[in-house]
């Protein structure tokens, strides 16, 4: 099928323009993704209404926790990414290659949003492989998902392009944005990406108004410094507001980096109090039991305002007004 945003070049190649990396595809090449090809001159995506996976999900699994929380989603995913990180847990979908098989189905996003609705499941979210590279399924989807009266869901590396944002500005409700580390160097060689469209996109989805949250999978040896850490929480504390959540989750094993040791609770408690000390009201720890970082409280008083038990969620608090001080507490919870 004909893809969206590229732009045609003199000599017969094309220009993508989903994503940051820019690519520049020659005729009968594909993009770093692997599922956007120049075909004649022409972009066309793979893609477009392949699914890999569809799941109905706790929202919190995402991870959003300050976003209708303890209700369900309806979870999609399809095939290609625009990042190669060597801890990826998602392979078998998200590396793939114009001549490999893309394990899917083929489903219209008119059947899509009939599920979801049918399931009474109140959003959508576009996830597991990286839904940059799948913008036409996602710009439809969504489009006809907010039209159906459901709310829309992006969770993505941040590696998209300015363009990309702009198309979904009004598609799409909440993000949960992976800032995967804080220095080039490690988004060079383990990502394959730069950290600095990250950054900018980051700060863009905020200003554009959709819910955001971030996630850092903190890796043992790899991004777990102490000067590194505290570089996320500061920069998300003075550039995307201290209320945004930080779901700080533990790495284990996978891809390239299946015998890399997995991260002690040590580190991930003292990232979280990196974070509440630089002033960030909302962070979390995740993928491992801790006796902190799991509980929504009122940044003011500290009472309970979300319950949470692995994926068992309660809400305490009415429309996430905090039952003790009555300070409105961020999100979106409705």
């Amino acid at each position: 099928m004909a893809a969206m945003l590229w732009e045609a070049c003199a000599d017969n190649s094309v220009k993508c323009q989903v994503c940051a990396h820019s690519c520049h595809i020659k005729d009968g090449k594909s993009g770093v993704c692997g599922v956007r090809v120049n075909h004649n001159g022409e972009m066309v995506t793979l893609v477009n209404d392949v699914v890999t996976a569809v799941q109905i999900d706790p929202v919190e699994k995402k991870p959003l926790y300050h976003f209708l929380p303890a209700s369900k989603t309806f979870s999609i995913g399809s095939a290609g990414c625009n990042f190669r990180c060597l801890f990826c847990q998602n392979s078998n979908i998200a590396h793939v290659t114009p001549r490999s098989a893309v394990q899917g189905r083929r489903l219209s996003v008119e059947t899509l949003v009939r599920l979801a609705q049918e399931n009474n499941t109140p959003s959508i979210a576009f996830t597991y492989n990286e839904p940059t590279v799948f913008f036409e399924q996602v710009y439809a989807g969504a489009g006809l998902a907010k039209a159906s009266g459901l709310k829309t869901i992006l969770v993505s590396n941040g590696f998209m392009s300015h363009e990309y944002l702009q198309s979904l500005s009004k598609r799409i409700d909440a993000a949960n944005i992976d800032l995967k580390g804080f220095t080039e160097a490690f988004y060079h060689k383990y990502c394959g990406g730069r950290l600095k469209p990250v950054l900018d996109n980051l700060v863009a989805i905020k200003k554009m108004g959709w819910w955001l949250e971030v996630t850092t999978l903190v890796i043992p040896g790899v991004n777990d410094s102490q000067e590194e850490i505290a570089g996320v929480a500061r920069f998300i504390h003075d550039e995307l507001g201290p209320e945004t959540p930080w779901h700080i989750s533990a790495f284990h094993g996978a891809a390239q980096m299946a015998a890399h040791p997995s991260t002690s609770l040590a580190t991930l408690e003292n990232a979280w109090r990196t974070g509440r000390e630089t002033g960030l009201e909302n962070v979390y720890i995740g993928n491992v039991a801790s006796s902190v970082g799991s509980n929504t409280n009122c940044p003011d008083c500290g009472a309970m305002i979300v319950e949470r038990r692995g994926y068992r969620t309660r809400k305490l608090a009415k429309n996430g007004i905090c039952p003790s001080c009555h300070r409105q507490i961020a999100g979106v919870w409705n």
